[in-house]
């Protein structure tokens, strides 16, 4: 059948890369359309997906924010009538979901946090399927219309799922001007432009200035947003590498002696290749992450002085799951 898929963040490229090749694999059409953001087209390209660009992100205002997803929804309603899917999936994306109901195309939303609440009023109140991973309670998600029927849990994280296959570049950090000599980190900026995200957070600025003048830490930084990449190239921090273009990431965190993340995708990724991980996120944690404090696999990190910036014997990844249990999941929804 015909299935639409839509990507709207940088993991996206990343966690819809090994479904992509199952499904067509199994012999379905699949159209990919992306949101201009951050570096959501560049991870596309450095993943080999052909992607359709449709619109931007609408920035950090309620009012462009609104503005960006009605522009954007009905140029992806011209663009999927002509498509005639038989399927909608997207993790997280109301562009998709709008459309999808306007289109009388079943869907399937897909995500891992729970409190970006305006975003799992729109998607989850239209998904036929709701597919999330077990740690997340029904409880939590009835707020949004979700009900035991149309909710499907799948065993572990996501990252676990599209890292199964996952082996790391080992010439990366040599590419990047890393001294592997060194304790070498790698940090995250907070999600400023995300609805969810509206607290400040100084641990982030305190992490750059505490590793970004220590001459034995050779730190990567990796922004979300240009504005973020501006405002480094401005704090004169020499132990701070910030990489020109979209990079391998995961090959980048699997290498890494330590991660320090403001976003929850790259904490994840850290547990599931074993990486040392704190968590300086400033938001309402969810039941994933709650999960990994409580057994020890993501460390919450409240005072600089308490981040152990050592370095570390190589590791395995932790756990390897077959990518063909969600595409069995998703495909429910048609």
């Amino acid at each position: 059948m015909r299935i639409w898929i839509d990507l709207t963040a940088p993991a996206h490229p990343v966690v819809f890369r090994p479904l992509l090749t199952r499904l067509r694999t199994r012999g379905h059409e699949v159209l990919v359309t992306a949101r201009d953001y951050a570096q959501t087209l560049d991870l596309a390209r450095l993943h080999g997906i052909d992607a359709s660009v449709v619109g931007i992100h609408g920035g950090a205002g309620m009012a462009s924010k609104a503005g960006s997803l009605v522009s954007r929804t009905a140029r992806l309603y011209r663009r999927l009538k002509r498509f005639d899917p038989a399927l909608a999936v997207a993790h997280g994306s109301n562009d998709l979901a709008l459309v999808a109901r306007m289109l009388g195309v079943p869907a399937c939303n897909t995500f891992d946090y729970e409190w970006a609440t305006l975003q799992h009023n729109v998607g989850c109140r239209l998904a036929r399927i709701v597919l999330v991973p077990e740690a997340i309670p029904l409880d939590r998600l009835s707020r949004y219309g979700v009900t035991a029927q149309r909710l499907r849990h799948y065993p572990g994280i996501k990252e676990e799922y599209y890292l199964a296959d996952f082996e790391p570049d080992r010439g990366l950090l040599a590419r990047l001007g890393v001294d592997e000599q060194r304790t070498v980190v790698v940090v995250r900026p907070p999600p400023d432009v995300s609805l969810y995200h509206r607290r400040s957070n100084p641990l982030y600025l305190q992490v750059l200035q505490h590793i970004g003048l220590d001459e034995g830490v050779h730190a990567v930084v990796i922004p979300r947003t240009l504005q973020q990449r501006q405002a480094l190239s401005t704090m004169g921090l020499p132990s701070v590498i910030v990489p020109e273009r979209a990079i391998d990431a995961q090959s980048l965190i699997a290498l890494a002696d330590l991660v320090i993340s403001a976003g929850g995708t790259m904490n994840r990724e850290a547990v599931a290749l074993g990486t040392p991980v704190y968590t300086t996120y400033g938001g309402r944690l969810g039941a994933v992450d709650e999960a990994l404090i409580r057994t020890g696999r993501l460390r919450p990190a409240t005072d600089v002085r308490a981040i152990e910036v050592v370095k570390h014997e190589r590791r395995e990844p932790t756990a390897r799951r077959d990518p063909d249990l969600l595409v069995d999941l998703m495909l429910e929804a048609a």
